[in-house]
């Protein structure tokens, strides 16, 4: 059931001309698992929308390094995947540009509601916020030039399904950007080794991945190839396994 402040601030965002618009679909409404395996590793508990202040995180350039390295640029469409208190929102807003759009998404209905104030007050008339679900961002499809996921993947309890209901919402040569720390996934991180392996298995290619010290740990790189597997010819990956040969870049840099 909605509560009084997710339809205060979704009148409020509807009431803005070309403002930003609250997706308020019911909370809690499970994604439909038709088959998918379950992810053979620890799934990180979700424990903050922060894991540093935005004022360190600009000390060391992370956003704009990250979104040079993500190639986003003016007039694109991006989606910001687990989005917490909007520190890649607000400066994706401003790189992609009054022309350009951004989503916002999150699982945490309190810390969507919080973003969604965000976007209010600072008038980011180019950003949208949106509830997702653990299995599925809901995202619309054919839209999104960069998905960008940053210190998330780790908390993705089916992986599979998320990222098999996700391809529908690249467009034409988009990508999906991981920014995760390597790790184990306990850890809240990710071992790149997996997570190509896991990419690989949904049947998106591996583009580059190289260290990113300045967002704690590396940056990968995807883009769909093929056709969508079907959810029960997904295999899941062991720990620790290494990527299939489809999952290999043509230009990777190990972290």
């Amino acid at each position: 059931m909605r509560s009084g402040l997710a339809l205060l601030l979704g009148s409020a965002l509807a009431a803005c001309s070309g403002g930003p618009a609250l997706d308020n679909r019911e909370e809690g409404a499970p994604a439909i698992n038709s088959g998918f395996p379950a992810a053979d590793r620890p799934v990180a508990t979700i424990l903050s929308p922060r894991w540093s202040t935005e004022e360190a995180r600009d000390r060391l350039n992370e956003a704009a390094q990250v979104m040079d390295l993500a190639g986003i640029k003016r007039d694109m469409t991006v989606a910001d995947i687990g989005a917490g208190e909007g520190y890649y929102t607000v400066r994706l807003g401003t790189r992609v540009g009054k022309k350009g759009r951004v989503v916002a998404e999150d699982i945490v209905p309190d810390t969507i509601q919080k973003l969604a104030g965000r976007v209010i007050r600072e008038r980011l008339d180019n950003v949208s916020v949106r509830l997702g679900l653990p299995a599925d961002p809901r995202l619309p499809e054919n839209s999104f030039d960069r998905v960008l996921m940053v210190h998330m993947y780790h908390e993705i309890e089916s992986p599979y399904e998320f990222l098999w209901r996700l391809r529908p919402a690249l467009a034409p040569d988009g990508q999906v950007v991981v920014v995760d720390a390597n790790r184990p996934t306990q850890d809240h991180g990710t071992p790149p080794a997996l997570l190509k392996c896991e990419f690989a298995a949904v049947g998106y290619t591996l583009v580059s991945i190289r260290p990113m010290p300045s967002a704690g740990g590396y940056i990968a790189i995807f883009e769909a190839q093929g056709d969508r597997p079907e959810p029960s010819a997904i295999r899941a990956c062991k720990s620790g396994k290494t990527a299939t040969p489809a999952s290999m870049s043509r230009e990777s840099k190990e972290p």
